[in-house]
C-alpha cells in the first residue's frame, strides 16, 4: 500500500500543469506527503514550490477553479509600499512577469493571464501539480499534531467525492483559514476595540475617505423614515469610535476590462439586474455632481489595453456590509455571497453605462470598455476570485499590531516584511443624524517597512505544532490591513515552507521549535543562489 501511495504521489508531482477545469481522477482516496499546502493562492504556490525545491514531497490543494488567487485574479496593480520588501521567490515572480513584457526589471502591473502563465511555469518547472476543486471538511489530530485532512469535491465536475491527505506539516495558505479553523486553532473575526492593544485606528471608525458628504438622504422617499432605507444601508445604530465588533471590511471583485475593439465583449444587461440597488449612487451624485466614471471606480490601466478596476468613492464596487457572515459561513452560503457580489458588480457597470439618469458623457466613457475575450475563459471572462480582504485571523504566538506597523514595537523573530498603509475598507453603511454615512475606512501612512514575526504565522504549540498560517496570520484588524498584500503573502509563504522543511528534517515536525534566524539564513542563501 505504501509503495502504491508513493508512486501515486510521484506521478502527481511529475504531471504537467493543467487548466483549473480538469480534475485529478488518478489520485487515490488516501495520500501521503511531507508537506500539504492548502490554497493555491500566491502564497500557496510559492510555499509549494519552496518545499519542493527544498527536497520534500508536497501536495498543493486548491478549493476553487483557478490558481494564483488575487494575483492571477485581477489584482494586477500590485500594492507594495516599499519595493525592497519583495524578496526571494516573490521577486523572482515579478522578474518573470517582466520578461514576459520584455523588461529587464521586475514588473508590478500585469494582465491576469500573464500572472497565471508565470505561476503555471513555476509549478511545472518544479514538478508541482495542483489538486483542483477540493475543499477541506475535516482535520484529524493526535494530541497537538495534525495527522490527516479530508477534502471533498467543490464542483460536480470532479467525480471523486472525497480524498484524505496525511502530511508531516500542513500550511494553510487560503484566504479564509478553513484548514486552520478545522484544526481547532484559535482565531478572531472583525475588529478589536481600540483599547485591547492600544490602537487608535482599530474598532469602529467614521473618517472622511470614501465617505458620503453631508446631506445625502437615506430613505426611499426623501425625508420619510417610514418609507424604508435605500438598498445598501444597514438598519440600526452605527456604534461609537473605537468600539469592537464582528463586522468585516467590504469585499469586491478586481475587474479586468478592455477598450480594445478586437478583444472586447460589450457590457450587457445581467440576468438578475435590479436598478433599485443603485439609487444611492444617484442620491450621492445629486449632492456631488458627476465628473466622470472615476467618481465611483478606481480605473487603473494595465498592459494589453486592460484595467484593474477597484473601489473608489462613497458608492462603488465594494458591497459594504454584505459579507459579515462570510468567514464562518458554510461553503454553500459563501457561494451565495460571492454570487450576490458578482450580480451587484455586473449590475453596477451596466447601470452606469446605460441608465438615462447617469450623464451621457459618463455613459459614453464607460461604454468604450468591455470584458476581454482572452481572460477568464473558464468563467465567462469574469474573474472567479472575489477579493477577500480579511476573513479569520489566527490568534498565534505573537499578534502583530498598530505598534508594529508604526515601528514603535519591533518583532525580533522576523521572517518577512510589510510596508503598506494601514488600510481598511468600509465595513458598514448606516443612517447618522438623518444622513447616510459609511463606516470603517482607514488609510494611515506608516514610517516605512517593518518586520513580520515568525510567531504571527505559527499557532500556540498546544493547539497545533505542525501547522503554519502565512495568510490568515495572527494580527489585529488594523495591522492586518497593512500586512495583507500579495507580495507579503508570497514572502511569508516561502518562509513558512522553509520552516516546515526544517521541522521535518529535525524529526519532530514541530514548527515552533524552528528558529526564525535559521529560516532567514536559509531564505538569504536561496536569494544568493537565484
Amino acid at each position: 500500500m505504501k509503495k502504491f501511495l508513493a508512486l501515486s504521489v510521484s506521478l502527481l508531482l511529475l504531471l504537467p500543469s493543467l487548466s483549473a477545469q480538469e480534475s485529478w481522477e488518478i489520485l487515490p482516496r488516501e495520500n501521503e506527503v511531507d508537506v500539504c499546502v492548502y490554497g493555491a493562492t500566491s502564497s500557496g504556490i510559492i510555499a509549494a514550490v519552496t518545499a519542493r525545491r527544498e527536497g520534500h514531497s508536497v501536495m498543493l490543494i486548491e478549493p476553487g477553479m483557478r490558481i494564483g488567487g488575487l494575483t492571477a485574479g485581477g489584482l494586477g496593480f500590485t500594492d507594495i509600499g516599499k519595493v525592497e520588501i519583495i524578496r526571494g521567490y516573490a521577486l523572482d515572480f515579478y522578474r518573470r512577469v517582466g520578461k514576459y513584457y520584455n523588461s529587464a526589471n521586475p514588473v508590478f502591473k500585469f494582465e491576469p493571464k500573464v500572472a497565471l502563465a508565470v505561476y503555471r511555469d513555476l509549478l511545472r518547472e518544479n514538478g508541482v501539480s495542483v489538486v483542483m476543486q477540493r475543499r477541506v471538511t475535516r482535520v484529524r489530530k493526535q494530541g497537538n499534531q495534525l495527522v490527516e485532512a479530508t477534502f471533498e469535491r467543490s464542483s460536480k465536475t470532479v467525480k471523486q467525492r472525497s480524498m484524505r491527505v496525511r502530511a508531516k506539516v500542513f500550511i494553510d495558505c487560503s484566504y479564509e483559514g478553513d484548514l486552520m479553523a478545522r484544526a481547532g486553532v484559535s482565531y478572531t473575526i472583525g475588529r478589536e476595540g481600540s483599547n485591547q492593544y492600544g490602537e487608535s485606528y482599530n474598532g469602529q471608525q467614521m473618517l472622511d475617505k470614501h465617505q458620503f458628504p453631508d446631506g445625502v438622504d437615506p430613505y426611499r422617499e426623501k425625508g420619510n423614515p417610514k418609507s424604508g432605507l435605500l438598498y445598501g444601508i444597514k438598519p440600526g445604530e452605527m456604534g461609537v469610535r473605537g468600539q469592537a465588533d464582528k463586522r468585516v471590511q467590504a469585499y469586491n471583485f478586481r475587474l479586468t476590462l478592455t477598450d480594445d475593439p478586437s478583444n472586447r465583449i460589450p457590457i450587457s444587461r445581467p440576468a438578475r439586474y435590479d436598478s433599485t440597488r443603485y439609487e444611492l449612487l444617484l442620491r450621492w451624485k445629486e449632492v456631488v455632481p458627476w465628473k466622470g466614471m472615476g467618481d465611483c471606480f478606481s480605473w487603473d490601466r494595465m498592459p494589453g489595453r486592460k484595467t484593474d478596476v477597484n473601489n473608489n468613492g462613497a458608492f462603488s464596487t465594494d458591497m459594504i456590509g454584505e459579507n459579515w457572515d462570510y468567514p464562518e459561513a458554510s461553503y454553500k452560503r459563501r457561494e451565495a455571497i460571492a454570487r450576490a457580489h458578482k450580480d451587484y458588480t455586473l449590475g453596477l457597470l451596466y447601470f452606469v453605462a446605460t441608465d438615462p439618469r447617469v450623464p451621457e458623457a459618463v455613459r459614453q466613457e464607460i461604454g468604450q470598455w468591455g470584458w476581454p475575450r482572452d481572460e477568464y475563459e473558464e468563467n465567462d471572462h469574469f474573474t472567479p476570485q472575489m477579493y477577500i480582504r480579511e476573513s479569520r485571523r489566527m490568534l498565534g504566538r505573537y499578534v502583530m499590531t498598530q505598534a508594529n506597523c508604526q515601528r514603535n514595537t519591533v518583532a525580533t523573530d522576523s521572517i518577512g516584511w510589510a510596508a503598506y498603509t494601514m488600510d481598511s475598507h468600509n465595513t458598514g453603511r448606516f443612517v447618522v443624524n438623518g444622513m447616510v454615512k459609511n463606516e470603517g475606512d482607514v488609510q494611515i501612512r506608516i514610517p516605512g517597512k517593518y518586520s513580520v514575526s515568525y510567531g504571527s504565522i505559527t499557532p500556540v504549540e498546544a493547539e497545533a505544532s505542525n501547522l503554519l498560517v502565512p495568510v490568515c496570520l495572527s494580527a489585529s484588524h488594523i495591522a492586518y490591513g497593512s500586512i495583507r498584500m500579495e507580495p507579503v503573502f508570497m514572502v511569508l509563504g516561502e518562509s513558512a515552507a522553509i520552516a516546515a522543511c526544517m521541522a521535518i528534517d529535525a524529526g519532530d515536525n514541530c514548527v515552533q521549535r524552528v528558529s526564525a534566524s535559521r529560516i532567514m539564513s536559509r531564505f538569504e542563501a536561496i536569494e544568493r543562489g537565484m
